[in-house]
């Protein structure tokens, strides 16, 4: 064949390989960082910085969610625990509202602007591993209030769904499987993606609260127009009491069961981030957002505090007293039963539709609550295994949870009131003792003294409660347990980490570094930070150069690192020099010692383009003990360690710095 060239046939290219299904099922389980979680939307979601924040009045509604939904069940719980009495000890959880926790929270807006809430007010307290351990069980009682928030919640929509007239009878006694459902339900939303929660938050507080309104002045004007069951109320609960003293005296008694009224405060502060503030605000002194912030406690507090004296009143009155026990048409459901019998079935299923929603919406709170949790605190501290750097394992271990306490529970909001109670008041308590602990740092006495009152009545009320109802303590301790173990051992998996943010060198730092490179590759001495003589510095030297060959007439740099607090994880370094004994040294300030000369080594790396040396001594003693005092006080074995983080962090041993030891 002459003349032209046969063209090739057409190719057609290979579609790419598809990942394997575990590789991709892993992509999408660990997409979204920790960083990311920590921008949830939700109720304590910390914005980005471009957020431009919410009005005081949207964000209490998005507080609300939590705080106002208790109306669902409120009245049932108090009815159960008072009796007669529900209205009076309903009064005392109101002046515990109003003149205790209101106070506390409106001080831990100032001390605590952005977001982190009580917890961080004691870490500041407690300083080194005793901090770090009383800020990790206060997780788990935060855990605790939190997963409590949303099996009750689901629980308390649940008994809304059976109970309404219009439901099938299929699913009369499924109130196990509809909560089961509905948890569901609330990790499929985060696992998909949960959007901006204002917006939706705003519409069902404000629907919410308004039908509640229409329900409690239907029951007041029935009570006006009829005052014989007032008289019939009074009579029932003088018979039961020998006097108004001894009323009181009941009240008082009982009123710690009805603690989870005050359910909302740890989010209003929680939810800080979300406000907008003043244009003149800074991160340091936000106080447009202070002054909104207490705006937003104090007109929640108020409201919550109107409605839950009238529906108190309203339930006490006109339901009978059997209807609020187990099996009964009240039960988990008081304002819905007046709803039904006073305003008609086709009212009373839209209080449902809007009952369930703001409760299942609280149970969204709660998870968002979690969600940003536990990376605020946990990676910080080196405490978080590698699975908590994602949102999407954590909501699989979340619901995970749920499902469990939901099962042991047997989907019973009445039982579960207890441990919801325990998780409300140990945050309160530790926020009250925190409270009084910034005042008298300030020395305000008088503050001090009335902060210290509310935390005994506090102490008090979270005391009889867990008499009372020890369930809330015991899931408490399990979260605790799970939280320490989880940690603990975290932090010793994530021992051998850089675990250092930054490296910066001063000037004198930089100039001892660049002329002692113009030589070779950097030769770095680790020494023992303390003071020493011009005698001890040169038989440091002179012991170093003879056991481990440094090369003779190359210039010398020794490195000296100071342990300030060996319970922090990761810090930012900066190295300075100076000039004494006869000797340049490079001193610095880390968490622990190996990790922050292996830190700054790499950093020498980086500068001079060269391999570094370090030189050390063995250090006489077991290997366990210095093992556990690099755990526990940074120190220990230094130079085996360093290398094991060089190690892990440089795996080409060409551009790994070098340790010598002799």
């Amino acid at each position: 064949m002459t003349g032209t060239q046969m063209e090739p046939p057409d190719t057609v290219a290979a579609p790419p390989a598809r990942e394997p299904a575990a590789r991709r099922w892993r992509a999408w389980l660990l997409d979204g960082l920790s960083e990311h979680s920590a921008r949830h939307p939700g109720p304590h979601g910390t914005p980005p910085q471009e957020h431009k924040g919410h009005s005081w009045w949207r964000v209490m509604c998005l507080t609300g969610v939590d705080y106002f939904s208790t109306l669902g069940y409120q009245p049932g719980i108090a009815a159960l625990a008072a009796g007669l009495l529900s209205p009076m000890a309903t009064l005392v959880l109101i002046a515990l509202t109003l003149l205790g926790a209101l106070p506390v929270y409106r001080r831990v807006a100032k001390e605590s602007p952005n977001g982190e809430g009580s917890i961080a007010m004691l870490e500041r307290l407690l300083p080194w591993w005793a901090g770090k351990i009383f800020v990790l069980v206060l997780l788990g009682f935060a855990a605790t209030d939190f997963m409590i928030t949303i099996t009750l919640s689901a629980a308390d929509a649940s008994a809304h769904v059976v109970e309404n007239p219009f439901a099938p009878d299929w699913l009369h006694g499924s109130n196990l499987w509809i909560t089961l459902a509905l948890v569901a339900a609330l990790g499929a939303v985060f696992l998909k993606g949960f959007k901006e929660a204002i917006g939706v938050a705003v519409v069902l507080v404000a629907v919410y609260l308004t039908l509640n309104l229409v329900v409690l002045a239907t029951a007041v004007g029935k009570i006006a127009t009829e005052p014989v069951v007032v008289n019939d109320w009074w009579h029932a609960m003088s018979a039961e009491h020998s006097s108004p003293l001894a009323m009181v005296g009941v009240a008082l008694l009982v009123f710690p069961k009805l603690a989870l009224g005050m359910s909302g405060f740890e989010t209003g502060v929680a939810v800080m981030p979300q406000i907008t503030g003043d244009a003149s605000d800074t991160y340091a002194k936000p106080l447009g957002r202070i002054r909104d912030t207490r705006k937003l406690l104090t007109t929640a507090a108020l409201v919550m505090s109107g409605f839950l004296l009238v529906s108190s009143l309203a339930t006490t009155i006109l339901i009978p007293e059997a209807e609020f026990k187990t099996g009964g048409d009240a039960n988990g459901r008081a304002l819905a039963y007046l709803a039904h019998q006073h305003l008609g079935e086709a009212f009373g299923t839209v209080y449902d539709v809007s009952t369930i929603a703001i409760l299942w919406f609280a149970g969204a709170s709660a998870t968002a609550g979690l969600l940003n949790l536990v990376p605020r605190y946990l990676p910080r501290y080196g405490m978080a295994p590698e699975w908590t750097r994602a949102v999407r394992p954590l909501v699989l271990i979340f619901v995970a949870i749920a499902f469990f306490i939901t099962w042991w529970f047997d989907a019973d909001v009445d039982a579960q009131s207890g441990a919801y109670a325990t998780g409300v008041l140990v945050l309160m308590l530790s926020a009250s003792f925190a409270s009084t602990v910034a005042v008298l740092h300030r020395g305000k006495r008088a503050a001090a003294l009335g902060f210290g009152a509310i935390t005994a009545v506090f102490a008090y009320t979270l005391v009889t409660n867990v008499i009372e109802r020890p369930d809330g303590l015991k899931i408490a301790l399990l979260f605790i347990l799970a939280i320490l173990l989880s940690s603990f051992a975290s932090r010793v998996h994530r021992a051998f980490e850089l675990r250092a943010t930054e490296v910066t060198f001063d000037e004198a730092a930089s100039r001892f570094i660049d002329e002692a490179a113009a030589s070779g590759p950097l030769r770095l001495i680790a020494n023992e930070p303390q003071e020493h003589s011009t005698r001890e510095y040169r038989a440091k030297e002179y012991s170093q150069r003879e056991e481990t060959h440094i090369p003779d007439g190359r210039p010398v740099l020794f490195l000296e690192v100071f342990v300030q607090n060996s319970s922090d994880f990761t810090t930012e370094l900066t190295v300075h020099g100076d000039e004494k004994h006869g000797v340049r040294r490079l001193r610095v300030e880390g968490a622990v010692v190996p990790n922050t000369i292996a830190a700054v080594m790499m950093k020498l790396r980086e500068r001079t383009g060269e391999v570094p040396h370090a030189y050390f001594n063995w250090t006489e003693g077991h290997p366990l003990s210095h093992l556990l005092r690099f755990l526990v006080f940074g120190d220990g074995e230094v130079a085996p360690v360093t290398r094991e983080v060089l190690r892990r962090a440089e795996p080409d041993l060409k551009r790994r710095p070098r340790v010598h030891v002799g």
